[in-house]
């Protein structure tokens, strides 16, 4: 097994990158800092937001980002609030960025 960066450490990063773009990152909340996953709100110009995680792809041995649900930002932090309370060591970032824009692209 490969070592990973601890949640705490990713979520620095991925917060430091979106300064250096120019774009609006959150922690709204704060889970686990050695073993947390992390869930992204993404809000997009036009009003819409989505929510993205990681899940890990046995056959490329890697953890994509991969769209887990879109709507209105009401309906993302909805989506949200259940996945953290079935994880409460999640953590939920807010993201804000372009139309064209996927969260990987900025964070990996």
């Amino acid at each position: 097994m490969e070592p990973r960066l601890t949640a705490g450490l990713r979520v620095a990063a991925l917060l430091r990158r979106a300064d250096l773009a120019g774009r609006g990152a959150y922690v709204l909340r704060r889970g686990d800092d050695m073993a947390g996953a992390i869930a992204l709100g993404v809000l997009r110009p036009s009003g819409r937001a989505e929510l993205w995680s990681q899940e890990y792809d046995m056959a490329t041995d890697t953890r994509p980002w991969v769209l887990q649900a879109s709507g209105t930002p009401a309906e993302i932090d909805a989506a949200a609030t259940r996945r953290r309370a079935a994880d409460p060591d999640l953590w939920v970032i807010e993201l804000e960025l372009p139309e064209d824009q996927a969260p990987g692209a900025l964070i990996d």
